[in-house]
């Protein structure tokens, strides 16, 4: 297999990524057969998956657009995986040009491929943590640069939760970070659940098992589970609803089925 200039040299691209699995569900181009085989067995027991993660997408950048007009210039995007057409620093600048971003993965190929997309832009950063290690991320140097955590943040966990088991402690994560931003300060997030899935359960446990397969189990939690991430948080109207339902811009019942799989919501600190 011959290796792309964008892969660094670090990693070993014959074991699939979920990074580059949801750049290739995103329609991207960071991927390689092993991450597509991956997908295409996912997707046979639940075809709709790319619907899901478009939807996902979709509501980041409306949940962006809200931030800034909250007068919020600083966003934190934890798990942010492969720049996409439209990521967060593109929908944050466009909108103010002096809003400042930091990209955080632990995937060597997203830390990689956000390097070279942000290249000359000032106003963005990325780091090489996990979200399990939330000090970490906060004492790291990209961080510090650009952000100011005596103003509100806008930290955003997007597809991310769901790939962290209970064993580590996401809550105790998302609580650490809660606590070190300031007042006025917004969680902005997606996480996967069995909920809203226009299939029976079992058959979806199809797609999840694909997951486990690779060695990054799906943690497909409840919606009671989820609003539990918000502790701390005053949530936002109109709450923790499936993605197309959160301030849509078009109608709803426009959307295909699969798009209101799982839960997205946004909270603020008091």
């Amino acid at each position: 297999m011959e290796r792309p200039a964008w892969a660094p040299r670090s990693i070993d691209i014959s074991v699939p990524s979920v990074s580059r699995i949801y750049d290739y569900y995103l329609g991207g181009s960071h991927n390689f057969e092993v991450d597509r085989e991956a997908a295409r067995k996912a997707m046979e027991f639940m075809p709709g998956l790319p619907k899901i993660m478009q939807a996902n997408r979709a509501f980041m950048r409306r949940a962006v657009r809200f931030a800034v007009g909250e007068g919020i210039d600083q966003f934190l995007d934890v798990g942010s995986g492969i720049p996409t057409f439209g990521n967060v620093h593109e929908v944050a600048q466009s909108a103010n040009s002096g809003a400042r971003v930091v990209y955080v993965d632990h995937d060597p190929v997203a830390v990689a491929h956000s390097q070279a997309v942000l290249a000359g832009n000032d106003g963005t950063g990325v780091v090489a943590a996990d979200l399990r290690k939330p000090q970490e991320i906060l004492a790291s140097p990209g961080v510090e640069r650009l952000i100011d955590l005596n103003r509100p943040v806008a930290l955003l966990l997007v597809a991310i939760l769901h790939f962290v088991e209970d064993a580590d402690d996401p809550y105790e994560a998302v609580a650490e970070l809660r606590d070190a931003l300031a007042p006025g300060s917004l969680l902005v997030l997606t996480h996967a659940s069995y909920e809203g899935i226009p299939l029976p359960p079992e058959r979806a446990e199809g797609a999840v098992d694909v997951y486990k397969d690779i060695r990054n189990p799906l943690i497909m939690r409840s919606r009671d589970d989820i609003a539990r991430f918000f502790e701390g948080y005053d949530m936002v109207e109109p709450g923790l609803v499936a993605p197309p339902l959160w301030r849509p811009q078009e109608a709803p019942e426009d959307e295909d089925p699969y798009a209101f799989s799982g839960f997205v919501g946004v909270g603020i600190t008091a």
